[in-house]
């Protein structure tokens, strides 16, 4: 499927540190960028630009924060086009933390955001484009948004907002084909003056399929993670993404490369993937915290009184 518009970004390291709390060393930070570098992927998103007045460095790695300093220590030295990407979250970054472009190795900030914080979106979203650099407003939970709420606020985002790119993020891995087709047809005639992007999540392993849907349609900005990497259930594969994609500035091998050589051992020591608990908070449209609590439990595997637990279902034998 060749379109030159296509985008890719991958969020191995920023989704994947929602599992282990973006403790990630250098060293496999500078892997993962050199892998990503080669391959000829558009975009890597390393991590969150929060707050450490609202959160302590003393609990969380240093992708929690992404201070330019451990930006530079796993990008310099590689010849890359790749551009660094960082993700903020509504109330909870300083924006006087965050340096003027030409003054940071960061080129993308991503807002992420529920509906009803869209304003609050816009405002940073634009300011961070008035520092010069490419922005986003990622809607988070797209699958729970009200019909009306989504009319408006994808009104507000097309007036109001400086960001070239508007994110459809599937959190609960609940959409399948139809419903992503429904989502994008809506945007695109409502959001014209800006590009389209989809973050799926693999609950019920449609990550992959709901990102091709997003393609047929017109999204051509793109969210996976290296082998699947991310919460709970982890996320598009980057490399079925690459091997789906007819463009011959991508290059898979370093993907396959870096997969063997680290994702590979680090499945050893984190959880992350298709796992049943995941997938009934799929079916359900849920949010994974509850399956997440379940896999840390001595239940893990108790996966009917877990679905029960989530109906409400009082049955008994």
């Amino acid at each position: 499927m060749y379109r030159e518009k296509i985008k890719i970004l991958d969020c191995s390291i920023r989704d994947g540190g929602l599992i282990n709390n973006h403790d990630f060393d250098h060293r496999f930070v500078r892997a993962v960028f050199k892998a990503v570098s080669e391959a000829g992927i558009d975009y890597m998103e390393i991590g969150y630009k929060n707050s450490k007045r609202l959160f302590s460095p003393e609990n969380y790695g240093l992708w929690k924060f992404c201070d330019d300093e451990d930006i530079l220590k796993v990008t310099e030295g590689i010849e890359s086009k790749t551009k660094i990407s960082v993700m903020v979250d509504v109330d909870r970054v300083n924006i006087e933390d965050v340096k003027p472009k030409d003054q940071s190795p960061v080129d993308m900030i991503r807002v992420a955001c529920y509906v009803k914080d869209v304003d609050k979106a816009i405002s940073l979203a634009n300011h961070f484009a008035d520092k010069g650099y490419e922005t986003t407003v990622n809607l988070m939970a797209i699958s729970k948004i009200l019909e009306t709420d989504l009319n408006e606020c994808f009104q507000q985002l097309e007036k109001e907002c400086k960001a070239e790119v508007i994110y459809l993020v599937d959190s609960n891995g609940a959409l399948y084909q139809e419903t992503t087709e429904y989502l994008v047809k809506k945007a695109k005639s409502m959001i014209k003056s800006k590009e389209l992007g989809i973050h799926a999540h693999n609950n019920q392993q449609l990550a992959f399929g709901n990102t091709i849907e997003g393609i047929i349609h017109g999204v051509n900005y793109l969210d996976c993670t290296i082998f699947g990497l991310g919460r709970a259930a982890g996320n598009c594969p980057t490399e079925l993404l690459l091997g789906f994609l007819k463009n011959p500035k991508f290059d898979i091998r370093p993907v396959l490369d870096v997969i063997s050589n680290e994702f590979i051992p680090l499945r050893e020591k984190i959880e992350w993937g298709y796992i049943i608990p995941y997938a009934i908070t799929g079916i359900l449209d849920e949010h994974p915290r509850a399956a997440m609590a379940l896999r840390n439990s001595n239940k893990k595997e108790n996966y009917r009184e877990f679905y029960e637990s989530l109906i409400g279902s009082d049955e008994v034998e």
